[in-house]
């Protein structure tokens, strides 16, 4: 069936940066609206970019200028490069297809003080 894998997390100082990204399996990315999401101990998930088949994205007002999402269709990926992180950065980070709807299985990010 069709799957999502993330990659790329991990800890990484404040001011730092580090790129996400999601392979898909058994479906184009770029026939695809997709986003990224995450969500952060104890808080609700929480909307973060999204990236249309024609190339126009959308940012949440927490992650805009900081972070960007791009597609490579060639890889099949879509990516999230991720600078000037923050402590308040760290969760768990989502990739996600809203329709039909899947989800990865997510990968952490920790930001330090």
């Amino acid at each position: 069936q069709d799957q999502l894998v993330e990659s790329g997390g991990g800890l990484v100082q404040a001011g730092g940066s580090l790129r996400l990204s999601c392979a898909a399996s058994r479906f184009r990315l770029s026939l695809n609206t997709m986003a990224w999401y995450r969500q952060a101990p104890g808080k609700q998930r929480e909307w973060l970019a999204r990236i249309f088949s024609d190339g126009r994205t959308n940012y949440a007002d927490s992650v805009k200028g900081r972070f960007t999402i791009s597609r490579d269709n060639a890889k099949n990926t879509v990516d999230l490069q991720m600078n000037s992180l923050k402590p308040e950065d760290t969760a768990v980070y989502y990739c996600n297809r809203p329709y039909p709807v899947l989800w990865g299985q997510g990968t952490q990010v920790t930001v330090s003080s």
